[in-house]
């Protein structure tokens, strides 16, 4: 019996020929990284046991994107700590003010997550670098100190189950509505520990930045990670971007699944994640008329250039309604300037957005957005929980980028088919 994608990787950063299910591993990390809100956790737990350098700087990075710009002096002083550290440690690759950026996307822009790596980054969203074929997944901030020491960390090889989509995508569905309604389908414990290895014609035929929506939610449905075998398209994006060499991995084709799951998909429409699940799905069709009071467009998970252009092609020559609050953040710095470039940045201005430099700051109501009690937010971001973007009295809707934008000029949940 062969191996699945996520179990060869895993077995070549434990030096193993094979590995099972369930087996417990000690694995070498290609990288790791830190932002501003576990970090300074991580940091000081490496400072109370006298940690005088780190395994290899150049494969840690560490992005303040969260609280920054700072909010407060506690941010402010925070952040100095952080920018300390990385001085003292000979970490180079700190991402702040004027090359900001979310850690999830950096990790993909940057070349910093490859094809057949193994990356353990400090976010419950690192599974996003699976969408270049790379195992990826979030920690918490004692294991990335110890990964920090060791340069290595203990993983229980996850189970895979594979999610076969077929048939070719009506217009205006997404990567974010397969994801959507994926976890809609089976539940946001579907698959509660395991690997989601995403394949198929339908995901095949999308653009990369389109693909990582499915890895980086893949832990809204309880994974482990979320997977993508590299094809020639994956290795078009990453080679221009790669820090290093890299040797994509291919499950084989006897591989043992836990389960297969084949999903016709040509006949789907916008997906609409409703308050307080991202399972708790609906299709657009069959949400009423549910007025809104922001629309946030960005995070890791659609802050990437494909969603600025499908949010400024709805957006382009009309107005936001009066009573929404747009807010389009791009998730990098890069994406930024080419948005400026672009003229998408002009677009939402003029329909009355707002357009931010990037920060992680109203996907978890930090900053830049906070809910009120009783606002509805629609957002392209992968939470809706109870307090998730501010108040707990607040609702927040999950949606893909053209319906947002469509949402914002609407004044309500709606369709772009509708402008």
């Amino acid at each position: 019996m062969g191996m699945t994608l996520t179990e060869k990787i895993l077995a070549g950063r434990a030096d193993r020929d094979r590995v099972r299910p369930m087996e417990m591993l000690s694995v070498r990390v290609d990288q790791t990284y830190a932002d501003d809100l576990g970090g300074p956790i991580t940091f000081q737990i490496l400072e109370e046991h006298g940690v005088r350098r780190i395994f290899d700087p150049d494969r840690f990075f560490v992005s303040a994107m969260v609280n920054a710009p700072s909010k407060s002096i506690e941010v402010a002083n925070t952040i100095g700590k952080m920018r300390e550290f990385c001085e003292r440690m000979g970490v180079e690759r700190f991402y702040e003010g004027g090359n900001a950026g979310i850690h999830n996307c950096l990790a993909v822009e940057e070349g910093l997550v490859l094809p057949g790596e193994l990356l353990a980054g400090g976010n419950s969203h690192a599974c996003t670098g699976g969408g270049v074929g790379a195992f990826a997944t979030g920690m918490g901030s004692t294991d990335i100190a110890a990964i920090l020491i060791t340069g290595r960390t203990w993983l229980r090889v996850p189970e895979t189950i594979r999610y076969i989509y077929k048939g070719e995508l009506p217009r205006w569905v997404t990567g974010k509505d397969l994801i959507l309604f994926t976890i809609g389908k089976f539940g946001v414990d579907g698959a509660q520990g395991k690997a989601m290895e995403f394949a198929g014609e339908a995901i095949a035929r999308l653009p990369m930045e389109e693909r990582f929506a499915l890895p980086n939610m893949a832990v809204e449905a309880g994974a482990a990670n979320g997977i993508i075998e590299p094809d020639e398209k994956t290795l078009e994006y990453v080679r221009p971007r790669a820090r290093r060499p890299f040797t994509p991995v291919y499950g084989d084709p006897d591989a043992d699944y836990a389960a297969l799951h084949e999903l016709d998909v040509s006949g789907l429409e916008p997906v609409v994640a409703m308050p307080h699940l991202p399972s708790n799905t609906k299709f657009l069709s069959e949400v009423g008329g549910v007025a809104v009071d922001q629309v946030y467009i960005g995070s890791c998970t659609n802050g990437w250039m494909t969603d600025m252009r499908a949010a400024a092609e709805i957006l382009k020559g009309r107005k936001v309604a009066k009573r929404v609050r747009l807010i389009v953040i791009p998730s990098t710095t890069q994406i930024y300037r080419q948005c400026l470039r672009e003229g998408i940045a002009e677009i939402i201005l003029d329909a009355g957005g707002i357009f931010s430099p990037p920060t992680c700051g109203p996907c978890i109501g930090a900053h830049m957005g906070v809910l009120a009690d009783g606002m509805r937010s629609v957002s392209t971001s992968n939470r809706n929980f109870v307090g998730r973007q501010g108040s707990a009295k607040a609702e927040i809707y999950l949606v893909n980028p053209s319906v947002a934008a469509a949402t914002a000029v609407l004044g309500r949940l709606g369709s772009p088919d509708e402008l």
